[in-house]
């Protein structure tokens, strides 16, 4: 870290840095943690590149703690280049409580509705922009704002082949085969994955990175299965609360799991272009 970043810290706290070390993860910049004169603990990530995007994660964070219950960090400050975070303690691992813990957050999260899909401004997901314009029908925007939508992104980086978006976009055209309008737009976090919660024993401590809008919140309970973030206490939990309707780990997951795969193919391709290609082959495309 530059002295000059560690000086804005300082000048936006009004408090000098005793310690700071590099913190793992962030799909923004780079991250730290640092200990302050009086002894508090805080997350800083650090930009360069102006780009605005640590500013709208701010956002994001202050919109989940103004509008919602979920456990976020407290912003101390955020600019283009620079967000200063309240440190959460905990770790990514879920015992059965803190799943039911989670299930519990999410739901209530998903009872926040709002007239239309999207979102009142563009958000990003995995430092990747992600179009929130408003919506009336949950299928046309999934489909445009989504999976075309990224799809595309994927396929322009050239880490999409073009055979495999052919076969996206067909899918694309029959969405209505297996998916439904749901019964009203739910804020969601966006980017619900172990590397963004953290839980200390059987509590939930903090949902970090953001990606909000709203949307079918079956999107949500998707990607908390993609790479196992959380399982059958989580999902019992859930459905207890918010009744989860039969063919959604049958069959909905997986095309609502097209999304973050084809996030993950934009910004990694590898084995995730594969992981697309068996979704597509598992529904006849």
């Amino acid at each position: 870290m530059s002295s000059a970043i560690l000086k804005e810290i300082e000048a936006a706290l009004g408090l000098p840095v005793k310690a700071i070390s590099p913190l793992s993860g962030g799909s923004v910049g780079e991250v730290y943690k640092a200990q302050l004169h009086d002894d508090r603990t805080i997350v800083a990530k650090v930009d360069n590149n102006g780009e605005q995007q640590l500013a709208l994660e701010g956002f994001m964070l202050r919109y989940l703690a103004d509008e919602s219950q979920l456990p976020v960090p407290e912003v101390l400050f955020s600019n283009s280049g620079l967000l200063l975070l309240e440190f959460l303690p905990g770790r990514s691992t879920f015992s059965p409580g803190a799943q039911k813990c989670a299930a519990e957050l999410l739901a209530d999260l998903h009872g926040i509705k709002a007239p239309g899909f999207g979102f009142e401004r563009d958000t990003l997901i995995g430092g990747l922009h992600q179009p929130n314009p408003w919506a009336s029908s949950w299928l046309d925007f999934f489909r445009d704002n989504r999976l075309t939508f990224m799809g595309k992104m994927a396929l322009e980086a050239g880490r999409l082949p073009v055979d495999i978006f052919n076969r996206l976009m067909h899918l694309c055209e029959k969405l209505n085969d297996w998916l439904e309008e749901p019964d009203h737009p739910s804020l969601i976090h966006g980017d619900a994955w172990a590397g963004n919660i953290l839980a200390n024993g059987d509590e939930i401590t903090g949902f970090l990175d953001p990606a909000i809008y709203f949307a079918d919140p079956e999107i949500e309970l998707a990607f908390t299965s993609l790479f196992g973030t959380f399982g059958d206490a989580f999902f019992h939990r859930y459905h207890e609360i918010r009744p989860i309707k039969p063919g959604f780990m049958d069959l909905r997951r997986h095309i609502y799991n097209l999304y973050p795969l084809l996030v993950h193919v934009r910004l990694f391709g590898g084995s995730y272009i594969s992981s697309v290609d068996q979704t597509l082959r598992r529904f006849g495309y």
